[in-house]
């Protein structure tokens, strides 16, 4: 039995355990040494998410490099591993961001340091200054992400239900830490309560979710048990459910689904359970901002796939067209709120709400195009969201504001920065040739030819996005320069190397996805065979030519 899938969770986990007990960051050197520990766990842990891609294959069985390892036996919970497709991408997705996402916060812990204007010390509310004073706010800033990491890649590689449950909460912790404890300081006292008011409102929300997963899960246990099949195995319960062996009563059935979807819905976030996303975005660090929309809320549109549709298919299928509608109104509700943010953070905090309903709309229209389109959009809004986030992240931390008003003609002072920023808001708006432009049509094409008026609909989003981000791009980065940014510094080594891989993978997969579709589809196949579902056939097939048949 390989045990590549625990290692690849417990390299993370052991990471933020080392980087946490590292002695006290009270020298500049101590400090670094502590970055640079928690980078390497980091890198080591995105060796093995490739190696999984590498030995994952696509012709096999849907669940690979399975592991299982007894938890509590009384119950039939088990820690239980496997990666498909879907799941395979998603890890890969993880592992690339977290080493990227440390890079660029490399000074969010330290107080008083980070780029500046002149190059010197941080000023009071930039990207490089801080809340928690102590110590130990380096080993914490930085164990706390490797912790959220660990927890995500096993809520990815999860394949027992309350193994699945137990880390999609405890998330909730690290990431409450890295909102409320390490969050943008501008404005003073007044930001500090808004930050708190941010992490205690991700919390709260998320909390009430996965309660009512629970009473959920519990009420699967039951059924299951009821029916000789205690057990929360997720393979051994789908296996039983497309067999006949476990019969859920429909209208059971339908408040599962819900108890697991409404979770799924708020992580996700859709609207509209999403009013959380906004506040924590906007008052977080730009790192912390990356993880959250493109790493920690995948996992709910992963859970999606996942739960929702191979334990609940009939249900899913009862529910799916009133969920389209809200995708599409999420869709144009975010879009249209982008194009009046005022704050740049929120601006892309409501951009994402947008893409998020887009990937819902794909998993919903239960087509192959619709579902393969949703999980590329998974990958491809974390790799353009975390660009265009963290390139904003520097830029707020040379002017030390959120605000759009207070920048203009940066492109004149730091032309890098502003090339950077332009390639991340154009793979925003999904520009072909670059990687969200593949998931987004894909997407588009498998709701049209399930549900039309729908595909119509949301294809307004489009407008909207090339709307919101060119504003954007014209009123901080073109026209007169103004003083307060007229010293302003273009982009350092260390935020090129930030910088320089997302783009390449922005360009890369928009240019020839064909390496994730291949690992994703037989996935989405699988999928839809559990909700019963086929592509739709063409409205109007090709005609044999005349006196001959069609060959």
């Amino acid at each position: 039995m390989s045990v590549l899938l625990t290692t690849a969770c417990a390299v993370p986990a052991a990471g933020a355990i080392v980087t946490a007990a590292l002695p006290a960051g009270t020298t500049e050197s101590r400090r670094r040494t502590t970055k640079a520990v928690a980078l390497a766990f980091s890198v080591a842990a995105l060796g093995l998410a490739a190696a999984i891609a590498a030995r994952f294959d696509s012709g096999g069985p849907r669940y690979q490099l399975t592991e299982h390892y007894s938890w509590i036996r009384a119950f039939g919970i088990s820690f239980s591993f496997g990666v498909d497709g879907i799941g395979a991408v998603l890890v890969l997705l993880t592992a690339v961001l977290v080493p990227l996402v440390m890079l660029a916060s490399w000074h969010d812990a330290t107080p008083d340091t980070g780029d500046s204007v002149a190059g010197g010390p941080a000023p009071e509310g930039s990207f490089g200054s801080n809340t928690f004073e102590g110590r130990r706010r380096t080993q914490g800033y930085f164990a706390l992400i490797l912790a959220v990491e660990a927890m995500v890649l096993v809520s990815f590689l999860a394949t027992d239900v309350f193994l699945f449950y137990v880390f999609f909460e405890a998330m909730l912790i690290p990431m409450y830490f890295l909102i409320g404890g390490f969050g943008d300081k501008a404005g003073g006292p007044e930001q500090a309560r808004q930050r708190s008011y941010a992490a205690v409102k991700f919390l709260l929300y998320n909390l009430l979710g996965g309660l009512v997963m629970l009473a959920a899960v519990i009420g699967l246990y039951v059924i299951a048990q009821n029916q000789n099949l205690g057990t929360f195995d997720l393979q051994a319960l789908t296996s039983a459910i497309a067999d006949g062996k476990l019969v859920i009563d429909p209208n059971a059935e339908r408040a599962l689904f819900l108890g697991f979807f409404f979770a799924f819905a708020v992580k996700a976030p859709l609207w509209p359970l999403h009013t959380w996303l906004p506040n924590a975005m906007g008052e977080s660090t730009a790192g912390t901002a990356v993880l959250i929309t493109a790493v920690v809320d995948k996992v709910g549109t992963f859970a999606m796939l996942r739960f929702c549709l191979g334990l609940f298919p009939n249900a899913s299928k009862f529910f799916a067209p009133a969920i389209l509608v809200l995708a599409v109104i999420g869709i144009l509700y975010g879009a249209l709120l982008a194009v009046g943010q005022k704050d740049i953070k929120r601006l892309v905090a409501y951009a994402s709400i947008s893409h998020f309903g887009f990937i819902i709309l794909g998993i919903f229209a239960m087509t192959s195009q619709g579902q393969s389109g949703a999980t590329l959009y998974m990958v491809n809004h974390g790799i353009s969201t975390a660009l265009l986030m963290l390139i904003a992240g520097f830029l707020i931390s040379r002017r030390g504001s959120r605000l759009i008003a207070d920048y203009g003609g940066v492109q004149k002072v730091a032309p890098v920065l502003a090339g950077t920023f332009l390639i991340g808001g154009l793979a925003t708006l999904s520009l072909p040739g670059l990687a969200p432009f593949v998931s987004e049509f894909l997407v588009l094409v498998g709701t049209f030819t399930r549900y039309p008026a729908l595909g119509i609909v949301a294809t307004l989003g489009i407008v909207l996005a090339a709307l919101y981000v060119l504003v954007l791009y014209q009123r901080t980065m073109t026209g007169p320069v103004k003083a307060s940014v007229s010293g302003m510094p273009d982009l350092k080594a260390r935020e090129l190397l930030v910088a320089a891989p997302l783009i390449a993978l922005t360009i890369a997969l928009g240019v020839y996805p064909k390496p994730l579709t291949d690992l994703v589809n037989p996935a989405v196949a699988d999928t839809l065979s559990q909700v019963h579902r086929t592509d739709p056939a063409p409205a109007h097939p090709v005609a044999a030519p005349a006196g001959g048949e069609t060959k």
